[in-house]
């Protein structure tokens, strides 16, 4: 795994623990961006890297409660994942991620629309199907 790789993934992670504390939120959109950069600038990235990197993105931005950079990511995600035809999870998430972003913005009608788009994906592994679910009964 490259350096660039390496950075990307542990602020990945990192990200993470600043969802779950929630301790410091500038910081978390920070870190999102700075994994989504090292992501895309290693020598082995992937487009289901830069699309989970757009859905991270997204998913701190509605975090702190900013709808148009939260839908901005969550539309460049699912661009990613139709132009590279990625499927299974990483589709269903960028609908998971339109639909968190339209609630936020007020649009009830378009986030219960890409709730059921990321119902309607199929996904391989059941354990996958459940964090799907699970992160879509949170919005």
């Amino acid at each position: 795994m490259s350096e660039e790789r390496q950075r990307g993934v542990d602020l990945f992670n990192a990200t993470w623990s600043l969802i779950e504390s929630r301790e410091d939120d500038e910081l978390m959109v920070h870190m999102a961006h700075a994994s989504t950069y090292h992501w895309a600038t290693a020598p082995e990235c992937k487009p289901e890297n830069r699309a989970r990197g757009e859905w991270l993105l997204a998913r701190v931005y509605a975090l702190v409660g900013r709808p148009e950079p939260a839908l901005h990511h969550a539309q460049s995600c699912l661009r990613w994942c139709e132009q590279s035809g990625l499927a299974d999870w990483d589709l269903a998430f960028a609908y998971e991620a339109l639909a968190r972003a339209s609630r936020l913005a007020g649009d009830d009608d378009t986030a219960e629309r890409y709730v059921e788009q990321a119902r309607a994906v199929e996904i391989a592994e059941t354990e996958d199907r459940e964090l799907v679910e699970a992160d879509l009964a949170t919005i």
